[in-house]
């Protein structure tokens, strides 16, 4: 037997324009209720289909396609809430933040983020992470150190790799310390698309 969680997620997975309307009416109306925990969109970018989540605090999560966005929306209903509603209405702003980006208009986010899915060395890895500059990399070496844990290289890697909010949270600028560009979540081509972008402005 369904559960109600379970109709607004499939509901919430339909694309009718009626459908639409009637979702972004449903999340109005979730929201408005109290009921509406997690909403999502995903948008297009030159990375591939981006899914980004929000909570009441703010961004939670920004994933890439090979990331699997069910494996993620199933994630974030484990870990926050099944109360789970895809609302684009809610990501104007974070849509418009992200197409300005893509486009060479803007170098920092303004969103509100909520760092719930990242605790101990890894958030603060994140908050470091925020302070490499558009265009510029840091070592994995570099960011431990900043850190204040110069031997823990290889967990600053496990932070990049596992940060909740890529490319807001700019773990696409730490690079290997011999400057190849080393793994990422959205994957090597992906992370090479950001890097010649930022340089290149």
């Amino acid at each position: 037997m369904n559960t109600i969680p379970d109709i607004v997620f499939a509901l919430s997975r339909s694309d009718s324009a009626v459908e639409q309307r009637l979702r972004e009416r449903l999340a109005a109306a979730v929201a408005d209720a109290g009921l509406l925990d997690v909403a999502y969109r995903t948008l297009d970018t030159p990375v591939g289909s981006l899914l980004l989540a929000s909570t009441d605090q703010g961004l939670v999560r920004v994933a890439f396609p090979r990331q699997n966005h069910d494996a993620v929306l199933q994630a974030l209903a484990d870990q926050i809430s099944p109360r789970i509603l895809r609302a684009p209405a809610r990501f104007d702003k974070a849509a418009r933040e992200f197409e300005e980006y893509f486009r060479g208009e803007r170098t920092t986010f303004d969103l509100p983020l909520d760092f719930r899915l990242s605790t101990g060395f890894r958030r603060s890895v994140l908050s470091h992470l925020i302070d490499i500059e558009y265009g510029h990399t840091a070592s994995y070496a570099e960011v431990a150190l900043a850190a204040g844990s110069p031997r823990a290289v290889r967990a600053v890697g496990t932070a990049c790799a596992l940060n909740p909010l890529p490319i807001v949270v700019p773990c696409h600028r730490v690079v290997r310390s011999d400057g190849s560009i080393g793994q990422y979540a959205g994957g090597p081509e992906a992370k090479s698309i950001l890097l010649t972008m930022e340089m290149a402005r």
